[in-house]
């Protein structure tokens, strides 16, 4: 993909160039307009807490972000992020039970878990006068989870686990993203898996695997702990102490450089499935999150393909007709990013004709740059 990659340097090197040549201090203006207040403490075992104090409702939001997530597996050893995810919600030492049982008696909503390459975070938000409650749930999984996890709950959320693996990969254009990592990313690459994990590794999980994950990653010392809402910091800051304080740190947790692999040469993959359009998809490799270049990339998808007179929808939906949607984005993660460019060919159409326009739009900004 050597031709495509130096298409995409050269346009963020020119959009940057763009950027330069305009009155860059106005934005900076309005970036300083934007302030979220906050207070950010760090306990002595090494947990991270963040409280936004916001008095316009009684309720609080309780978020907790672990710094784990798939890059953290091993080839062999994939979807163990995911799945602990799962063995989390399934009871802790002091409380063995489905853990949203209190939240519903005392009102929570939202409450979930989610899993990425980079991170697994829990959240729940509840009355204000249920923080305590919140607290004392997620402090007992962090410290007190692995005398409640045995083979029976380990057996039951691999099985929910394949079954939502398996309704993945069974909807439309669900296989897409496996392929599309093991194609941009080396095998070595810590992105190179998808998050839920390869079926023959989450079948071959033992109770020690799991449990080893949870005394690597789940300490305090890896974790931030984000609560937001009607409360008081400080008030905030003695309840976290209380609860999580006596919690050991953890081990220290390898930390990963920034790794954007290069390609080289042109790397295409034609997959045959039942779906109801045929779909392009083109995916750059691209700098991370918290980069300039990532924040660029954001702008350019957006200028790309953001509304009905974006470049690309105006040329491939509304004038060639040939397209029923488009979207580009900038994924960006901690030691990677993705620019990704989707096409829905609209039935009967050409998929040659529709990437011969993608790419005559994407060298036109390429010579003239964004309208003012």
């Amino acid at each position: 993909m050597r031709g495509k990659r130096l298409v995409i340097v050269g346009l963020l090197c020119f959009f940057s160039f763009l950027l330069a040549k305009s009155d860059y201090g106005k934005y900076e203006k309005l970036i300083a307009q934007i302030n979220i207040p906050y207070k950010k403490y760090v306990l002595d075992n090494g947990l991270t807490l963040i409280v936004h104090e916001d008095h316009k409702a009684p309720i609080v939001a309780v978020n907790i972000w672990y710094h784990v997530g798939s890059k953290n597996e091993k080839r062999g050893k994939t979807g163990f992020a995911h799945l602990f995810e799962h063995l989390m919600f399934n009871g802790s030492e002091h409380y063995n039970d489905e853990y949203f049982k209190p939240f519903e008696k005392v009102g929570a909503t939202d409450m979930n878990g989610t899993t990425n390459n980079d991170r697994t975070n829990y959240f729940e938000n509840v009355p204000v006068n249920a923080l305590d409650l919140a607290l004392w749930m997620e402090s007992d999984r962090m410290g007190y989870l692995l005398g409640a996890i045995d083979q029976a709950k380990l057996d039951e959320q691999r099985g929910v686990v394949l079954n939502e693996k398996r309704q993945g990969e069974n909807q439309p254009y669900g296989r897409v993203w496996n392929i599309i990592a093991e194609h941009t990313f080396p095998e070595e690459h810590p992105y190179s898996w998808p998050v839920i994990g390869y079926e023959e590794d989450i079948k071959a999980a033992t109770l020690e695997d799991v449990h080893e994950w949870f005394k690597t990653y789940y300490g305090p010392a890896n974790a931030t702990l984000v609560i937001a809402g009607d409360v008081n910091a400080e008030d905030v800051k003695k309840k976290v102490e209380k609860y999580f304080g006596s919690i050991p740190s953890g081990p220290p947790v390898e930390k990963f450089d920034r790794w954007i692999p290069a390609l080289h040469g042109e790397h295409r993959y034609v997959m045959q499935d039942r779906v109801p359009q045929a779909r392009i998809y083109k995916v750059y490799n691209i700098p991370e999150y918290g980069t300039k270049e990532g924040v660029f990339f954001e702008l350019i998808a957006d200028i790309l393909s953001s509304g009905k007179t974006s470049r690309l929808y105006k040329r491939l939906v509304y004038e060639e007709q040939i397209a029923t949607d488009v979207y580009a984005y900038a994924y960006l993660r901690e030691i990677a990013g993705q620019l990704v460019i989707m096409v829905n060919v609209r039935p009967g159409e050409s998929l040659k004709r529709a990437e011969e326009i993608l790419n005559e739009e994407i060298e036109k900004f390429l010579k003239k740059g964004p309208t003012g």
